[in-house]
């Protein structure tokens, strides 16, 4: 009869607490970062409509970065994404929480107008390669119309935009529910830049 002494024991692995409160730890740590770098870094995001055609097609895949923000204002041109605005909330019975995505046509102080398809900023007519059409409409406007900010928010051949705040137009002019229809967007309300593409991979880069 064998030794039970030499008998192999079952070499199961030792259940060690130490080990998976470690493991708890490191996985909360992971966490903690990827929510610290979403809410002040810069977080993946997509395009859930036509607005920003051709620049930004419906199902896109980019990050917006939130880091420049935070040393310098927002430049003209540049695409954002921002909350939606207290006018738009009213209008359209958004939720604040709402995010949307524009093109920044007008800085604080800037003079803007919309006459026969072309966007004016300060008297100078805006070359825009990037949009999908002209706008078919006027701003300031003529016809009174509720819901519309250039035919009810504004008067005269052109207006400025306030200290604070930005004119953002969607690249699909025509097509876009942008300051032409609910006005200013306030700085407060800008959550960072588009910065760049990552799906579909076929138009993967920088976005301007």
């Amino acid at each position: 009869m064998a030794d039970p002494s030499s008998t192999p024991k079952s070499r199961l692995p030792k259940f060690s607490s130490q080990a998976f409160f470690e493991n708890i730890k490191v996985l909360a740590i992971a966490l903690v970062i990827a929510l610290l770098v979403r809410t002040f870094v810069a977080e993946p995001r997509y395009i859930p409509s036509g607005s920003m055609q051709p620049t930004m097609l419906i199902n896109d895949r980019f990050i917006a970065e939130k880091v420049s923000y935070r040393f310098r204002s927002p430049q003209f041109g540049e695409i954002v994404i921002f909350s939606a605005p207290e006018a738009l909330q009213k209008m359209a019975n958004y939720g604040s929480d709402q995010v949307l995505i524009k093109r920044i046509i007008g800085l604080p102080g800037d003079r803007i107008s919309v006459r026969g398809g072309q966007v004016s900023v300060n008297g100078k007519v805006l070359t825009e390669s990037y949009i999908a059409e002209p706008p078919s409409y006027d701003c300031p406007g003529t016809m009174p119309k509720d819901t519309d900010f250039c035919r009810m928010g504004v008067t005269g051949e052109s207006f400025e935009v306030p200290s604070g705040n930005y004119f953002v137009m969607g690249d699909n002019r025509n097509n876009s529910a942008d300051s032409h229809v609910w006005g200013f967007l306030p700085r407060q309300n800008v959550i960072g830049r588009a910065w760049l593409r990552f799906f579909p991979l076929d138009r993967f880069g920088g976005l301007s």
